[in-house]
């Protein structure tokens, strides 16, 4: 068995010389080697194929510009795995500016509830959402609970309310940032698992 171990080590560092020595072939050979691991790992997290694509697209080309810098004594998996992490964590402070993006990661999450350990997750987002809301200002709060969650018009809200049209406008504006802020932590928080994962 350690000797078996020796081997693959040997070999792994025989292709990282390879790889630095600007071996396409090497390049090619990681490539095919480490990208299922590295996609299934990253699709827990993202739970998007096409974020996943970009990221190993842009992982693996990172891998081929600094082949030169590479160490041969490194483990080439710890080393992608790393680039990795690294880019998911790009991509997650990128949504937290990015309403797009943001929609577009948390939206991939909510569609991920095909089998029981995810609907687990649905439903954890769905108390962490209910804890956020909770959080808000009681005015803030029932306006956003009577025109979101009841679907209610905001003419109604005024009305049953007695408040102007512009203050339920800036009610719901302030409720949906406050929301997407602790989403976006949640959703931050969400790396950490990914990387005991990957560790």
């Amino acid at each position: 068995m350690l000797l078996a171990m020796d081997e693959d080590k040997d070999g792994e560092k025989a292709l990282l010389v390879q790889l630095r020595d600007g071996s396409y072939e090497a390049f090619e050979t990681i490539y095919h080697r480490y990208k299922v691991r590295l996609a299934s790992s990253m699709l827990k997290l993202l739970k998007s194929v096409d974020l996943v694509d970009d990221i190993l697209q842009d992982l693996f080309i990172r891998l081929w510009e600094n082949r030169e810098k590479i160490d041969p004594e490194l483990s080439i998996q710890a080393y992608l795995f790393r680039i990795a992490q690294n880019l998911a964590y790009d991509t997650f402070r990128k949504a937290s500016k990015d309403r797009l993006l943001f929609d577009r990661i948390y939206g991939a999450l909510r569609l991920s509830e095909s089998n029981i350990e995810e609907r687990i997750v649905a439903d954890e987002e769905r108390r962490l959402l209910e804890a956020a809301i909770a959080l808000l200002p009681p005015k803030r709060r029932e306006v956003f609970v009577l025109c979101k969650l009841e679907s209610k018009s905001y003419e109604e809200v005024s009305r049953l309310l007695n408040i102007s049209l512009s203050t339920i406008n800036d009610h719901i504006y302030k409720a949906n940032v406050f929301l997407k802020q602790q989403l976006t932590q949640h959703a931050l928080s969400l790396i950490l698992i990914f990387l005991s994962a990957v560790g």
